[in-house]
């Protein structure tokens, strides 16, 4: 990928595209008859949904029903385990959406009825709407790795949902010996944050490499490669000695976990190899989360099919599903994708909620990765819908470039951390 100018100016324009051009051609959206819209979930998707909602049209009453009252962003969570980072920096409220006229309720959603338009909870309340936003996150496939399921993964941690079990493993990490092992076993296609697991084993390699230096990890994945493969490979080599006979990170590619023995501390993968560690990190297959299969969302695959220019349910009508859960064919299910469908989605419920016909949608994405210390990289593309709404096309986009220099590599490091304050201040407007 090439960008024309330079990269800084490239993603600035991200920025641009994503605040002020969520529709291309759109007209403005403030309208006025009150109108009622429920938004399960307050994630970064549902979060973001709630809040440009409210500024395309003041006048409609949003709730947002999230069952934790803290949310943790899963991007950068794998900082904390390089020790890098506290899970605390990653954490954010709603008093900044409540302030703007947003109502959050914590309650756990039981069920979303499409024919009363209805959502209903585990306290017994319930809630009525003129169109519903889901935005439910991923939930995981417990069947597909033998003796792995939820209660085995608060002692095997996955910390796919960052929280509790970031922290467990963080701490397994500290308490393991030097020379001990490490096994991170990535999911398969598709999954929350493609460079999400290769990400990790460098920040694990950083904490290793510092404290643990007799250690090593082994990275286990069904797939031939993965997301920036060039570049992460790059910076295997150049920090862990990948590909020598030093080198901290073995990678076992084309082969997934099968079976898992948490007594004995090993696991076994498709191929029949045993693999024992001191700490075990397994990321299992993903699907939307559970509120989609129970509102009957999701396909015989279990994510959701969508309007890609809407993102209205193609099996209920006056439901949005936004976020990793989505099908939103031509691009990740990353953090800054589903932060540009909420506000493709929200300007589209905005204009249908007042008899409007949404404009023409344009998305972005950006998703940087530390390697190391002062090593980072990062991908970032621009994207529009198809005429035939048949998919979303990029339209141009940059990876950073394989010769880039050490300098370039620190910016974008510091370019990701910044990118974090800006993208969580605004979803969560400061909460």
């Amino acid at each position: 990928m090439s960008i024309n100018n330079s990269r800084r100016s490239f993603i600035q324009s991200l920025g641009a595209v994503t605040a002020s051009g969520i529709f291309i051609g759109a007209p403005s959206l403030v309208f006025g008859a009150s109108k009622k819209v429920v938004v399960v979930g307050g994630g970064t998707a549902g979060a973001t949904a709630a809040r440009y909602l409210k500024m395309a049209d003041p006048s409609i009453d949003v709730t947002i029903i999230e069952v934790n009252k803290d949310y943790f962003t899963c991007y950068l969570s794998n900082e904390v385990l390089s020790g890098e980072r506290t899970l605390d920096s990653l954490k954010h409220g709603y008093s900044g959406l409540e302030k703007e006229g947003i109502k959050t309720v914590i309650d756990y959603v039981t069920g979303i009825d499409a024919k009363a338009k209805k959502v209903t909870t585990k306290s017994g309340a319930s809630f009525d709407y003129d169109r519903c936003i889901v935005a439910p996150g991923v939930d995981f496939k417990w069947d597909t790795i033998e003796a792995y399921d939820a209660a085995t993964a608060e002692k095997i941690p996955h910390a796919w949902k960052a929280g509790s079990q970031t922290t467990t493993l963080r701490k397994q990490l500290i308490d393991m010996k030097d020379g001990g092992t490490v096994i991170v076993a990535a999911p398969p296609n598709p999954f929350r944050c493609p460079p999400g697991p290769p990400e990790r084993v460098c920040q694990i390699a950083m904490y290793l490499q510092k404290e643990k230096p007799k250690s090593k990890i082994i990275y286990v994945d069904p797939k031939n490669k993965f997301a920036k493969y060039g570049l992460f490979i790059q910076g295997w080599k150049k920090f862990y000695g990948f590909g020598t006979d030093n080198s901290m990170i073995e990678y076992i590619k084309n082969d997934g976990i099968a079976k898992l023995d948490a007594g004995g501390m090993s696991i076994t993968t498709t191929s029949g190899e045993t693999i024992k560690g001191d700490v075990i990190n397994i990321i299992p297959a993903q699907k939307a989360g559970k509120v989609a299969k129970v509102a009957g969302l999701t396909n015989d695959k279990d994510w959701c099919p969508i309007d890609l220019g809407t993102f209205e349910s193609t099996i209920h009508k006056n439901i949005h599903i936004i976020g990793d859960a989505s099908i939103a064919k031509g691009m990740p299910k990353s953090g800054y994708a589903a932060n540009s469908q909420a506000k493709v989605c929200a300007a589209a419920v905005a204009a249908m909620l007042n008899g409007k016909e949404p404009g023409t949608p344009a998305y972005v994405n950006t998703c940087y990765s530390v390697i190391a210390k002062d090593w980072g990289i990062s991908v970032a593309a621009v994207y529009r819908l198809a005429e035939d709404r048949s998919k979303i096309i990029k339209m141009s986009g940059g990876l950073t470039p394989i010769n880039a220099s050490d300098e370039h590599h620190r910016r974008e490091v510091e370019n990701a951390h910044s990118w974090l304050n800006n993208i969580t201040s605004d979803i969560f407007a400061g909460g």
